[in-house]
């Protein structure tokens, strides 16, 4: 598993200066078109929670989209997207939240989740945790039973885990830290 994952890191692409001068971006797209590393990645995440319970799969937009429904297909779950305003056809809900480089907002449909529900939110990268924070508070207004969050990647000097450290009922991982 050690050997996989600096397979995986080694395959990762970095872009400095994007989107804005100054950040360090972590292109995981080049994970995604080696059909061995994506079969990795996913068997990875299959192991991290095949036995968890997940009856759900939330993604969120737009790289949370590639992982997610992959996983949900493993788990027997179904995939919720989390998308920008003004994307989702049916009764939403929202939440704002600042960003490094922004303000931002999502959005979710209002009957995605229930309370019989085991959700596994997934994005591809953890840096300062704003959007996947304003994505568990999201889900969380929805009441399902538990809610586990997933990273590719976590960037650890920018401590974005720090932000779900009074959700106690929240369990956070990242298959690669970096």
């Amino acid at each position: 598993m050690i050997m996989s994952k600096e397979k995986l890191k080694k395959s990762i692409r970095e872009i400095p200066d994007f989107p804005i001068p100054g950040i360090l971006f972590y292109d995981v797209t080049t994970l995604f078109k080696d059909p061995e590393r994506l079969q990795e990645l996913s068997d990875i995440m299959y192991e991290m929670y095949k036995d968890k319970g997940i009856t759900k799969v939330v993604g969120i937009e737009s790289r949370g989209f590639i992982m997610g429904p992959i996983l949900a297909t493993r788990l027997g779950a179904g995939f919720i997207p989390i998308r920008k305003p003004g994307k989702l056809p049916a009764e939403t809900m929202e939440e704002s939240y600042d960003k490094e480089y922004g303000k931002d907002t999502v959005q979710i449909h209002k009957d995605a989740l229930n309370e019989n529900d085991v959700v596994l939110l997934h994005d591809d990268l953890l840096a300062t945790g704003g959007t996947m924070k304003a994505a568990c508070n999201l889900v969380k207004k929805l009441h399902p039973k538990k809610v586990y969050i997933n990273f590719i990647i976590e960037l650890k000097e920018l401590n974005g885990e720090k932000v779900f450290e009074n959700d106690k009922d929240v369990e956070v991982q990242s298959v690669l830290s970096l």
